[in-house]
């Protein structure tokens, strides 16, 4: 086992990373920016190396920089957390060609996972069912236009080097296509520094569905059941459940054989969710992400299995924990993602915490690096903060939730906490009854 570990991260998940460091009794490498030098993580660590500026391109992303912090520090292995390099192929050679331990999938398969395209082949030469759409990139606005009237109005045109929603268009008809094309393949262009795109079949009201999968380098293949992320907004989630309330025990058990059974034929190593849209009772895969997920601790709270804890001993090299027929899905969890963001408008409020109180109770989690006094810098994402809870079924878990938003205070800015609150009125949130284009539906009327 690791004696120190570097997080290569900052904010609530690399507070999280820490937490499970600690209670394996490993020391913990902080890096930072000089934006972050007054916060918790680097507070609470064992060691912290400021790694540069506030930009993320000068200070995350400065790959020179961390592996000096590792050879500073004398850490043994890297928690890449979620989003910045996580899902870096590159970052995670020079990390294993330095002498250290990348704490995550090895760089082939992130580096295949990370192309939407060979990600879609791979996973259909596995066995798991894809979206209908083009075979690979488009390269012409003619080989567009015959996919599309092949695959059928509306289309989805996708970025095949990224994901977030960005590179990201819907055309409903022929004429919409020229159009949703050159935006998408744009936005792909500006944001992934690639412009390939390619079409999936538009699904009117899917649900987006994720299976968490954990492997050992000894062969063993586990899920983890399933997450409901359908409640979106630009794309981007901003609550999730487990267990679904779309999907039951039948259909819980068919998707995680399939995935299991994929995911050790291509000899994954280490956590990863395969992400679905759920539509008429059918599972359409739409990409695999080779990390840590933001809403992780919800499969935590159903299962009791900590993921963390199991990323750094698969990387150390021992077997999982558990096998699949001990894994056992109790009661229910949701999690709210909560922003320092402006409830109605979205825009972004950072600045200092003034006050600040966490709710708590049986069955309460607040995954957060806020605290009074606290500087929120606006360098950074909007996440402030997951509100996660665990009741023993649905209608106990939303009653906890309502009763945790009115109790939970952050003073001297904006957060969507009122957002999580006017949500919980509504009857389709109650009742489950909702898809990934709902929340934007119902932001819309709400205008």
């Amino acid at each position: 086992m690791f004696d120190k570990i570097l997080i290569a991260n900052r904010g609530e998940i690399a507070l999280r990373i820490h937490r499970a460091c600690k209670e394996m009794g490993i020391s913990t490498v902080a890096v930072h920016s000089e934006a972050d030098a007054g916060a918790m993580h680097v507070r609470l660590a064992d060691e912290s190396v400021c790694i540069g500026p506030a930009p993320i391109s000068k200070s995350y992303l400065n790959i020179p920089n961390i592996i000096a912090a590792c050879e500073i520090s004398g850490a043994q292995a890297v928690h890449p957390g979620y989003g910045f390099l996580s899902e870096n192929a590159r970052f995670a050679e020079i990390v294993e060609a330095h002498g250290f331990t990348f704490i995550g999938p090895r760089p082939e398969h992130i580096r295949m996972m990370g192309d939407k395209i060979a990600a879609k082949v791979a996973a259909k030469s596995a066995g798991i069912p894809v979206v209908p759409g083009s075979d690979g990139a488009l390269s012409s606005e003619e080989e567009a236009k015959a996919a599309a009237e092949s695959i059928g109005f509306p289309v989805l045109i996708k970025a095949a080097a990224g994901g977030g929603g960005r590179g990201m268009k819907v055309a409903r008809t022929r004429t919409e296509l020229p159009e949703a094309l050159a935006t998408a393949k744009a936005e792909a262009k500006a944001a992934f520094g690639d412009d390939s795109v390619y079409l999936e079949r538009y699904l009117s009201t899917p649900r987006h569905i994720e299976v968490q999968v954990i492997a050992d380098s000894f062969g063993a293949v586990c899920h983890l059941g399933e997450r409901d992320c359908s409640l979106q907004r630009r794309h981007q989630k901003v609550m999730e459940e487990a267990p679904s309330p779309a999907i039951d025990a039948a259909a819980r058990a068919r998707i995680g054989e399939t995935v299991t059974k994929a995911i050790g034929s291509l000899g994954y190593l280490g956590v990863g969710t395969i992400e679905f849209l759920y539509e008429s009772g059918e599972f359409f895969f739409i990409e695999m992400n080779t990390r840590l997920q933001v809403e992780h601790p919800v499969t935590e709270a159903i299962t009791g299995i900590d993921l963390v804890r199991e990323q750094i001993r698969i990387a150390a090299g021992l077997p999982l924990s558990f096998t699949q027929e001990e894994v056992t899905f109790e009661g229910h969890a949701i999690e709210c993602r909560i922003n320092a963001e402006n409830p109605r408008t979205f825009a972004g409020s950072p600045g200092l915490i003034t006050d600040f109180h966490a709710p708590g109770g049986l069955g309460v989690r607040l995954d957060s690096a806020m605290y009074a006094g606290y500087t929120i810098p606006p360098y950074y994402d909007s996440l402030a903060g997951k509100l996660i809870v665990h009741g023993r079924d649905r209608t106990e878990c939303l009653a906890r939730l309502k009763r945790c938003l009115g109790e939970m205070v952050v003073g001297g800015i904006e957060t969507t906490i009122p957002l999580f609150q006017d949500l919980l009125a509504e009857p389709d949130i109650r009742e489950g009854r909702y898809h990934i284009h709902w929340l934007e539906e119902w932001l819309k009327a709400a205008r």
